[in-house]
């Protein structure tokens, strides 16, 4: 008899942790499209304190083609990309909806180490023979959001 119990019992638990894990994944990956329009610009302009680089990147010439997270997420691979996105994420909701939200946003050193990376990537050949020390919005200042469509001389 309790062979029985026990066995309904591991059918229960396994059926509970099957559902479990399904609900998890469904909330880490979203609703459906929910990672495609979390990746769009529009997404990201969403929040007042982006309005400034929304309206930057919608005016910068060739990179409006280019997603925020081609620029500001690691893209080296795609599990990097999304353990990033999360963080981020998370912490942008965070800020947003507790008040805390800066009124100037500014890029931490974390993001500028991406953002480097990903210039270096993208412009590979072309960056091939100068110093990737330094980082590319010094000479390119207006890629920088606040900067675009400015003249520097």
């Amino acid at each position: 008899m309790s062979d029985g119990k026990s066995k309904k019992a591991v059918q229960y638990l396994a059926i509970v942790i099957a559902v479990g894990a399904a609900i998890f994944f469904f909330l880490l990956l979203g609703p459906p499209k929910l990672l495609a329009r979390s990746e769009a610009p529009i997404f990201c302009g969403g929040c007042h304190v982006m309005d400034a680089q929304y309206e930057a990147w919608s005016h910068a010439g060739a990179h409006r083609r280019k997603k925020c997270v081609d620029c500001h997420l690691p893209n080296q691979n795609v599990a990097m990309h999304y353990i990033w996105k999360s963080i981020d994420g998370i912490k942008d909701v965070g800020f947003f909806f507790s008040g805390l939200a800066p009124e100037r946003i500014r890029i931490t050193e974390h993001g500028k180490k991406v953002l480097q990376a990903n210039c270096i990537r993208c412009h590979e050949t072309t960056v091939d023979m100068i110093n990737q020390e330094r980082q590319c919005w010094d000479c390119h200042r207006r890629i920088a959001h606040t900067r675009a469509g400015a003249m520097m001389m």
